[in-house]
């Protein structure tokens, strides 16, 4: 009997998906500080100066073609959690271009 070529591929394809999900979130981690080395960090000296800030916060934001919820999160500091919680009656999997999210309450 011929068995199908895709009950071969099709775990192995899973298998790579899972690996490159793990590289990514490990790659992820590694670059917000989760790595564990073994020597301090080194000391640092900043200065700061308080000037009052004239930047406004933005309340809203108008989706773009190609935008995707977690990247909108990415481009307006806002956590995806928040815009989730602000904007429950959108589906993250259909955004379409003009529409306007809220950012803040």
């Amino acid at each position: 009997m011929f068995r199908s070529p895709a009950r071969i591929l099709a775990p192995l394809s899973l298998v790579a998906c899972a690996v490159a999900v793990l590289v990514i979130v490990n790659h992820n981690n590694a670059d917000k500080g989760g790595s564990k080395s073994s020597s301090p960090p080194a000391a640092t000296s900043t200065v700061t100066t308080s000037k009052p800030s004239t930047k406004k916060t933005r309340k809203s934001y108008t989706v773009k073609p190609g935008d995707v919820l977690s990247a909108i999160a990415i481009k307006t500091g806002v956590s995806l959690d928040t815009l989730i919680r602000l904007n429950p009656n959108v589906d993250a999997q259909t955004l379409h271009a003009g529409q306007k999210l809220k950012l803040a309450p």
